[in-house]
């Protein structure tokens, strides 16, 4: 395949690639969302391995997690489009992440 995968455009802020103009005004959100105490712990493409009786199936990549303050709860978070929530994989991904992991995966 030649080009950037499902014809987004590539961005680079603070020396990290993104996939997306999308994901990346995403990190700057965060980045803010950050610094003003609301969020902690932000990752970037956070690998979760996805094993099934002990073999690895697959790994599902988030563009974010990150630990909400007043809940102490972590997020993961995917930048998606309409057409890329609809993708047969990663539907597959999200649902073996909610088996596997018990994690429901919050889209922007």
């Amino acid at each position: 395949m030649t080009g950037a995968k499902f014809k987004n455009r590539k961005v680079e802020i603070d020396g990290i690639k993104f996939d997306s103009v999308k994901e990346s005004r995403r990190y700057n959100e965060l980045r803010l969302l950050e610094r003003a105490g609301q969020i902690s712990d932000l990752e970037l493409q956070k690998r979760f391995p996805i094993r099934v009786n002990d073999e690895l199936v697959c790994a599902y990549v988030a563009d974010f997690v990150y630990r909400e303050a007043h809940s102490g709860q972590q997020v993961v978070e995917d930048v998606k489009s309409p057409y890329t929530r609809q993708h047969p994989v990663y539907r597959l991904k999200n649902k073996l992440m909610h088996a596997v992991h018990g994690v429901t995966i919050k889209e922007v």
